[in-house]
């Protein structure tokens, strides 16, 4: 993990790895790239270089080929202010002994950098228990090759099994570990549970999207709330959630964790809980940051998450945000009001016919056109009020 007291007086600075790969073309890698230098920055490190190659698959044993591993150890060794290497993909223990061992400093990968923003992140119990969960669970595979002896939670006499190789006694501390954290979570899904029952007959209404594209900006927009909201990645974790009122119409709004490319699987496994949120929503307001290169990368893998979380057939509203600073880059200074009109008229006329008329397009900064997202989200609680309990509709006109 990251050195936090180091980071407290000096930033730490890193170098990042990437390949070029049969499945990884080289615009997706440095795409890939500045989303890892994001994540980086985050967690409080400064990426100073980045070094890529172009190989058929990932070498078995330090990840890159020895000619650019020398490559890497001749830059480290050249800049003792870096100190630490960071590779876009997951590396298994062994190729993180064996890097480390070439380069004489600490090596992680893109999962451990994650873990890493996650763990200073989570504030309520039920994310801090989800982090550790992750932890543990990123840890297991690797502790053959990355072995590090953990600290015996019991210590002494008793702790380690006959004929067992203190590995071993690792391997079971960890899954022991993994078993506790399991059952402590399920105690808080079921009260997490309980709470959301308890929440009564309002239609719930999920803020879902691609980190760091303003879903808690929207949802102070929204809540008239003070929901914490900063220009980095993952800067929520917990669900937040809040009633909103719109023309004695309530619902229940929600702010969720963000999903990113590359994210963990084992951390997807361990916040399943929190997106219990997603799962459960009437209705989703799927943010998209519209200014964003690959925006519609981003929407496709949020797309894909929501399948695989079984929510990928509620009604969702797509609210393309940033319109503002996607003006400023999209179009010249130059470029003639008339023609920059009819751009932005393609563009929206696109997204309504994917979307089936179910998008908004606004800038939650400048916040315009938020009066024609207020309707829409309206529009459609007032739809599932009627469906879900007509006996109640009367009451939300």
């Amino acid at each position: 993990m990251i050195d936090k007291k180091k980071k407290s007086t000096q930033e730490q600075k890193t170098v990042l790895v990437g390949l070029v790969t049969a499945d990884q073309t080289e615009a997706q890698l440095n795409e890939y790239l500045d989303e890892l230098s994001f994540l980086a920055e985050t967690a409080g490190v400064i990426a100073v270089k980045r070094f890529t190659q172009k190989l058929p698959h990932p070498d078995s044993r330090t990840f890159v080929g020895k000619g650019k591993l020398e490559e890497i150890k001749n830059y480290v060794s050249l800049h003792s202010d870096v100190e630490m290497v960071v590779f876009d993909d997951e590396l298994t223990g062994s190729q993180i002994q064996n890097i480390e061992k070439e380069l004489g400093v600490k090596t992680i990968d893109r999962s451990d950098l994650i873990l890493d923003i996650f763990a200073s992140r989570a504030q309520t119990a039920q994310a801090k228990t989800q982090v550790e969960l992750a932890q543990y669970q990123y840890i297991l595979p690797r502790l053959k090759g990355m072995w590090k002896h953990l600290e015996r939670q019991g210590g002494g006499v008793g702790t380690r099994g006959p004929g067992e190789t203190e590995i071993e006694t690792d391997r079971r501390i960890v899954k022991d570990k993994i078993t506790l954290l399991r059952k402590r979570l399920a105690e808080i899904d079921k009260q997490s549970f309980t709470q959301r029952k308890e929440r009564g007959e309002f239609i719930r209404v999920s803020l879902v999207g691609y980190t760091n594209v303003g879903k808690s900006t929207i949802m102070n927009l929204l809540s008239k709330s003070e929901v914490f909201a900063e220009n980095k990645l993952f800067a929520t974790l917990d669900t937040t959630t809040r009633k909103v009122v719109f023309e004695q119409t309530p619902f229940l709004l929600s702010d969720t964790v963000g999903f990113i490319r590359k994210l963990p699987h084992h951390l997807v496994e361990s916040f399943k809980s929190t997106l219990d949120e997603v799962r459960e929503a009437d209705i989703l307001l799927h943010v998209v940051d519209i200014s964003h290169p690959q925006y519609e990368e981003q929407l496709a893998i949020v797309n894909k998450t929501l399948a695989e979380l079984g929510a990928a057939e509620k009604p969702t509203v797509t609210i393309f945000n940033k319109m503002d600073k996607y003006e400023v880059d999209a179009f010249d200074e130059w470029l003639e009001p008339e023609v920059k009109q009819e751009l932005l008229n393609d563009l929206k006329q696109r997204w309504q016919n994917e979307t089936k008329d179910n998008c908004v397009f606004i800038s939650a900064l400048e916040k315009s056109n938020i009066e024609a997202l207020r309707q829409t989200i309206l529009n459609k609680v007032r739809d599932m009020y009627q469906v879900r309990y007509p006996y109640r509709a009367e009451f939300f006109y």
